[in-house]
């Protein structure tokens, strides 16, 4: 059981995360943190377009349908109709304000997930710089000195292509469910103020 207990707290050991995410960090260079930025940022605004997706869209769509049952169930005519909804100004605002509910902040997604490699391609250019200065100075002579410029170059490559294909993942599911939604808009509107 002690040897349990000593793998548990050795694999546990945040002092020791710590450590190595802050020579992650320092080994990529001024790059890196603002790649680190761009991934919170990012992934902050996935997080809430999936709680959007799985929780605030039903009860989005359930307070506006609300509004509309109300003012048809006490008109004179039948219920609405595919052509009604193109031609009343309430139905058509209905519509539009989903539309722009199920697009909100997926351009700004996309713009960041396409911003994260380039920002990688940039911190690959300041440390081959530091590499070239380096050899600038010292010569071929000295690999310990370039080694740190390689690292500064490769390292934050390496983050912008894991959090923008990460971002990526997340987001073409986000997009096909908006899609979906978008498509399946007047047929759904026509089912629930009908029933």
């Amino acid at each position: 059981m002690a040897e349990v207990w000593f793998y548990l707290r050795q694999f546990f050991d945040l002092e020791a995360y710590q450590l190595t995410l802050d020579q992650f960090l320092q080994a990529g260079g001024w790059v890196m943190q603002i790649i680190v930025l761009l991934c919170l940022l990012l992934f902050s605004l996935l997080a809430e377009r999936y709680w959007f997706c799985f929780r605030g869209y039903r009860e989005f769509y359930q307070h506006r349908k609300a509004e509309l049952s109300g003012r048809y169930s006490k008109a004179d005519h039948s219920a609405p109709c595919l052509l009604m909804i193109r031609k009343d100004p309430l139905l058509r605002s209905f519509l539009c304000d989903l539309r722009l509910a199920l697009n909100e902040r997926l351009g700004m997604i996309r713009s960041l997930i396409a911003l994260c490699p380039l920002l990688g391609l940039l911190g690959t250019v300041s440390g081959m710089i530091q590499v070239f200065d380096v050899l600038a100075v010292s010569g071929t002579g000295n690999p310990r000195l370039m080694a740190a410029g390689i690292a500064s170059a490769t390292l934050p490559t390496l983050a912008g292509m894991a959090v923008s294909v990460t971002g990526l993942l997340l987001y073409s599911y986000l997009k096909s469910w908006s899609d979906r939604k978008q498509q399946q808009l007047n047929s759904h509107l026509l089912q629930d103020l009908q029933g």
